[in-house]
């Protein structure tokens, strides 16, 4: 049975917005990870800058971001998430609650992470609830980490923690719609920016 274009329409465009997409009032968060700051990274520096490979990186993050004006910028207070976000905007807001989850560090180079993730969750999603109250229908950009953001994109999309077998590269962007209490993933760990 071959349905009619207006038809085909009208069940695309509902998709759409069940996913909030050109939903009114819908603010759009864009979850960056920080640059490198790996590279060349000095022993008992728990808290390095970016290295020149993440200076670069978030470079070209500024150019894809800056034209886009965001309402808001937050970022970790960490200097790696700070310095990134500074490279497109001169007002960035600080929030604990965008910490990376702390971990152990093993002899054999593996390591564990000592934050549970139901509390990873709730300060991700206590501090996502936050700006979407304060921005509704509004682009802000948050400049964080790679198990905090992985671990709250895992609750958007109603997985459990571990179940998303994905590492956010240095700047990449992951995006979540939200609007009231509705919150959908809109893409993950974009670096088309890193691409050309």
């Amino acid at each position: 049975m071959q349905a009619g274009a207006e038809k085909v329409t009208r069940a695309m465009r509902a998709l759409e917005a069940a996913y909030l997409i050109g939903v009114e009032g819908t603010t759009e968060i864009w979850l960056v990870r920080h640059g490198d700051c790996y590279e060349g990274l000095v022993d008992g520096d728990l808290d390095p800058c970016l290295s020149k490979l993440g200076r670069e990186q978030a470079r070209r993050l500024a150019d894809r971001i800056k034209p886009l004006q965001p309402r808001a910028v937050y970022a970790s207070p960490f200097k790696r998430a700070v310095e990134t976000a500074r490279g497109f905007s001169d007002d960035v807001h600080t929030d604990r609650r965008l910490l990376e989850i702390p971990l152990d560090f093993e002899d054999d180079g593996s390591f564990e992470f000592t934050e549970k993730p139901e509390d990873v969750t709730a300060r991700m999603t206590a501090f996502i609830d936050e700006i979407v109250a304060k921005h509704p229908g509004e682009l802000v950009v948050v400049v964080g980490h790679a198990g905090a953001i992985v671990n709250y994109l895992c609750s958007v999309m109603r997985l459990e923690p571990g179940q998303l077998r994905i590492l956010p590269f240095y700047t990449s962007v992951s995006v979540v719609r939200a609007l009231g209490d509705r919150r959908m993933v809109g893409a993950l760990c974009d670096v088309s920016h890193l691409e050309r």
